[in-house]
């Protein structure tokens, strides 16, 4: 059917849900009502994330229970399956808490059990509760840092980490059989006598906690340094209030103050433009409070707790906020470092990072004597490289991370850990405090060591079908025409790596000093490049950087 015919089928279908029909009936933009019905919600590794709203390409309570349909049957074809079941996790996001009990409900029409959360909860407790009640899978609903008016549905397997390819494949394949009113939601009641639907509280947040604080490095530092270290924490109207202030506070922290008007759960986030810590905007009522208490830094979280940010006050009393790779290498290096002098840095520690993030976590690991793996963007490629170590018995896995702000130092969880990642920052400005030094200071005695790295990611949104073809365009014909100088270096190595095994639609350029990659995003409409130089200075390296960056949105036409 062409999106006009899908448009009709579902006024048809739907005549009986009152705000779906009126919602519909009222389009009049023949572009939105277009946009709305020319192809599903896509389904992959990540889930599906769209914005809310009535159509096939919109996340709504028909595509929500529709895909869960398809998993449930998925999980039928594995002889423990329904048993097993899912554990389901929800943030604070617009209609999160009635799509995570709406997928419960299908999952136990199918006979399928369900573990629902009794309230919102980071990610990187369902990836633990996956783990803990040897479910099968795990749903979270969340669209992650997204605008307000987007949501997701993001699955997880056995393992706690993400659904692979070939698992998210096989589901996609069952999709087209199912109709859109095919899936139908079981009563609560009648789904709890039959055992069908259990709730998830305090036992899992007790266990999860006990666990992330057998992942502190130096115990001890925290419990001196935390009577003095000022911390304010905003969890942006999202999941990570009740969770990650319990961590600071077991580990000593005794001054952590949380931004009023980003407390509690709030899925419109009124108070931000998008409420991602990456952005300077979603600091803005943290750094206000910082100023006002003379606080040592500002940690934030996302929505769904996974991404943090960081701000700190500098010694001439300004704000600066460090980026997703100078976190990830400032707890890499504490972390070696200070396992390193206490004895406790095994023989075949290994760290992982995406092949996207700071080189200057290559010189580290060699100082350190730690071997380092690049993977593909995304976390569950980290998730699949700390299971193959404990498959193997090869290396420790001691710290992974990606440029975009996710963290993780444990094995008990297989994503990206917020609670964990805050602990492990605060326990980091805690070692630089007790030196007269701030997180900001940390940062430049590493480029003093290491080298001058600056690295980049250049977000270039392209909505719609329209855009879509525009992303598919670009990267076909990059491939045709890949660039032999980017910069002014020559490229050293061009890799596609939908010609390499671990496929991913992305291609990859090296030069002497610098890097470039180009991919279409797994979870936007954007097509994201990603640069990075090293210099001699902050100066030389910005330079060419800036260049690096000019050269690609020259071949891009962008």
């Amino acid at each position: 059917m062409n999106y006009r015919e899908q448009y009709q089928a579902w006024l048809t279908m739907f005549r009986d849900d009152a705000a779906t029909y009126r919602e519909l009936e009222n389009l009049t933009d023949e572009k939105e009502i277009e946009d709305r019905f020319y192809r599903d919600l896509e389904f992959g590794t990540a889930g599906m994330r769209g914005v809310i709203g009535a159509g096939t390409n919109r996340m709504n309570f028909y595509t929500v229970r529709r895909v869960t349909l398809a998993l449930a049957h998925f999980l039928k074809t594995f002889p423990e399956g329904a048993e097993r079941g899912v554990a389901i996790g929800y943030d604070s996001r617009r209609f999160s808490t009635e799509f995570a009990r709406e997928a419960a409900l299908v999952l136990a029409n199918e006979g399928v059990k369900a573990f629902l959360f009794d309230a919102l909860r980071p990610v990187a407790l369902l990836s633990f509760a996956v783990r803990s009640l040897h479910c099968l899978a795990g749903i979270v609903i969340t669209a992650s840092h997204n605008p307000p008016e987007y949501n997701g549905y993001k699955v997880y397997w056995e393992d706690g980490g993400q659904l692979p390819p070939d698992r998210a494949k096989e589901i996609t394949c069952l999709l087209p059989d199912i109709a859109f009113d095919q899936a139908k939601p079981m009563e609560e009641n009648e789904a709890r006598e039959k055992g069908l639907l259990k709730t998830i509280g305090k036992e899992i947040d007790d266990a999860y906690i006990a666990r992330v604080k057998t992942l502190q490095v130096n115990p001890a530092l925290a419990q001196e340094m935390g009577k003095t270290l000022k911390i304010v924490y905003t969890p942006l109207n999202g999941s990570g209030n009740v969770p990650v202030r319990r961590i600071l506070r077991e580990i000593g922290m005794e001054n952590v103050y949380v931004v009023p008007e980003q407390e509690l759960p709030n899925g419109d986030f009124p108070t931000v433009r998008v409420p991602n810590p990456e952005e300077k905007d979603a600091f803005r009522l943290a750094v206000e409070l910082q100023k006002k208490l003379g606080a040592d830094l500002c940690v934030g979280t996302d929505p769904d707790c996974d991404r943090v940010g960081v701000a700190c006050l500098t010694a001439d009393g300004e704000v600066r906020l460090l980026n997703g790779n100078q976190i990830g290498v400032v707890l890499l290096h504490y972390i070696l470092s200070q396992k390193q002098k206490l004895g406790t840095l095994p023989q075949n520690a290994a760290a992982v990072k995406s092949f996207v993030s700071s080189e200057m976590a290559r010189a580290i690991c060699e100082h350190y004597g730690v071997k380092l793996f690049d993977v593909l963007t995304g976390f569950k490629f980290i998730a699949e490289k700390i299971h193959e170590f404990e498959v193997d018995h090869s290396y420790a896995f001691q710290f992974g991370f990606e440029e975009s702000y996710g963290y993780l130092s444990g094995t008990d969880v297989r994503d990206k850990d917020g609670v964990n990642a805050c602990m492990l920052i605060a326990e980091a400005a805690c070692f630089y405090k007790q030196k007269g030094l701030t997180l900001v200071d940390a940062v430049e005695e590493l480029y003093r060591e290491y080298g001058y790295f600056e690295e980049k990611t250049i977000s270039v949104t392209l909505s719609g079908k329209d855009g879509m073809e525009k992303i598919q365009n670009l990267m076909t014909a990059l491939r045709k025409n890949p660039p032999s100088v980017i910069g002014g270096q020559g490229v050293l190595e061009v890799r596609d790596y939908m010609a390499r095994p671990e496929k991913s639609n992305a291609i990859y350029f090296r030069m002497e000093n610098g890097w470039a990659c180009v991919r279409p995003s797994g979870t936007e409409p954007k097509l994201k490049l990603y640069a990075g130089a090293k210099g001699n200075s902050h100066a030389q390296a910005g330079e060419m950087l800036r260049g690096i960056e000019a050269s690609l949105r020259e071949t891009l036409g962008l």
